[in-house]
């Protein structure tokens, strides 16, 4: 992926855009936040549990916050309702990720009758979001996702806007520990032991970040869906005997049926508790599932 992580400058937008357009982010869990099972209006808008929370900390007390995606769906098969359709109409700010995370969002949102929303983009400024959106498992990127909401909410609710940067520069300082703390974790690792190899193609941002090594997936696209040919799988267990990795890391939810045959074809072990693009009752808000899926990498390549 060599130089997307290379930064433009981030803009915020409003723009008229389909009444579902704000489909493909990240976050929840935490004071103002929920998920649309409630059914209940929000000032802002997401898609996933874990930019809910990441967003709720920079809106603070000021805006409520709610995901369209329950925690635990995977945000590349979800569809969305009406419902949906209505939280986000009644809106103030809709904030995406970037599109290509779900397509049958994309389709919903390029299809959907227009409405003038605040719409942010997260990701604005990053390069390579087209080729591998999970950029969110890249802490440092999230300080860019967290400086283009905050100026976002700014330019929605200007009497605020002094808070929504302080919230940013505060969230930013604990993603900067948890990016230390990451890198402290992931020396503990002998250099030679820090392979992955995944489910799907999701961990590129964070092995690049970190310094591992993608050996890797059994469905080697970036959506988790579609299926791995035989000669795919065959190739995948040479790899993976070849480089010495000692598991594989799928998500939770994911279908465990074929990653363990090639666990037990190549001799490793399967870790299935990761979490990508979900809260979980172990991983509460985004600094929790980031901890524990190093914690579960970590000691699995040790």
């Amino acid at each position: 992926m060599g130089e997307r992580h290379g930064l433009r400058s981030a803009k915020f937008i409003r723009r008229s855009v389909g009444l579902v357009v704000l489909l493909i982010l990240a976050g929840t869990a935490c004071g103002g936040t929920g998920s649309s099972d409630g059914g209940e209006q929000a000032d802002i808008v997401v898609d996933t549990t874990f930019l809910a929370d990441i967003v709720s900390n920079v809106a603070g007390d000021h805006l409520t916050v709610i995901s369209l995606i329950p925690e635990g769906a995977d945000p590349h098969s979800f569809e969305p309702t009406p419902k949906d359709a209505r939280l986000v109409a009644g809106a103030r700010v809709v904030v995406i990720n970037s599109r290509g995370l779900s397509h049958a969002m994309d389709d919903l949102i390029a299809g959907s009758a227009p409405t003038e929303v605040a719409l942010v983009e997260a990701a604005e400024g990053l390069e390579g979001v087209d080729e591998d959106p999970h950029c969110w498992l890249d802490p440092v990127s999230v300080m860019t996702y967290v400086d283009n909401i905050a100026e976002g909410l700014a330019a929605v609710d200007h009497e605020a806007a002094d808070d929504y940067r302080a919230n940013a520069r505060a969230y930013i300082g604990l993603l900067e520990e948890l990016d230390l703390w990451i890198r402290t974790e992931v020396a503990l690792v002998p250099a030679d032991k820090r392979l992955l190899v995944t489910n799907h193609e999701s961990l590129g941002w964070f092995a690049d970040r970190y310094g591992l090594q993608v050996v890797g997936a059994i469905f080697p696209t970036t959506a988790g869906v579609g299926s791995a040919s035989a000669r795919q799988i065959a190739d995948l267990v040479t790899d993976i005997k070849n480089s010495g990795a000692p598991a594989i890391f799928i998500e939770t939810g994911s279908n465990e049926e074929l990653a363990r045959q090639v666990a037990a074809e190549a001799g490793v072990v399967v870790v299935s508790d990761i979490h990508t693009g979900s809260l979980a009752p172990e991983a509460p808000n985004y600094l929790g599932m980031m901890r524990w899926n190093v914690e579960r990498i970590t000691r699995a390549l040790r």
